[in-house]
């Protein structure tokens, strides 16, 4: 059972907002606090904002943020929103620090859909996070993968086993 939950948002899909007047996509606020207490959590969670971008955007500079603020957190139970993108490289870039449980997870399609995967996602990554022994995860697909063994299929959309 995990005492308080960490929440780290870095932006993705998750948390896109579309725009109609401008035909494209912008990363708006972290859904994931709206999503947990609509669905009235039975555990006590912190949100950390630490950045609002695509995961295509993100590379050693941003991964190097998340992992300085994953290492200084104090809580070792920690869910990260992330683009699907570059997802399995962040958490790859995270595998040392083997004291805490670590789960990623983001979404196909903007939490803001009625059709996106996001609730499922942050729920399969919840239970995950209470369960697993620590280490870093990927929570997607309704599975949780070890980051060394999956990859986005992009042409699919959806993550499948190397």
């Amino acid at each position: 059972m995990i005492s308080k939950l960490l929440i780290i948002t870095t932006g993705g899909t998750i948390d896109k907002i579309y725009f109609d007047d401008k035909s494209n996509y912008q990363i708006g606020e972290p859904q994931i606090s709206q999503i947990l207490h609509a669905l009235h959590v039975a555990f006590e969670f912190e949100v950390t904002a630490l950045m609002r971008k695509d995961s295509l955007h993100i590379g050693d500079k941003e991964r190097a943020l998340i992992h300085a603020t994953v290492a200084a957190a104090d809580i070792r139970h920690i869910l990260i929103t992330h683009g699907t993108d570059t997802m399995v490289e962040t958490a790859k870039a995270l595998s040392d620090l083997t004291e805490k449980t670590i789960v990623l997870t983001g979404a196909l399609n903007p939490a803001r859909f009625r059709d996106s995967d996001a609730i499922f996602n942050i729920g399969c990554a919840v239970g995950a996070v209470q369960s697993l022994p620590p280490g870093v995860y990927i929570a997607m697909n309704g599975k949780v993968w070890d980051p060394d063994h999956v990859r986005k299929n992009r042409r699919e959309n959806c993550f499948e086993p190397l």
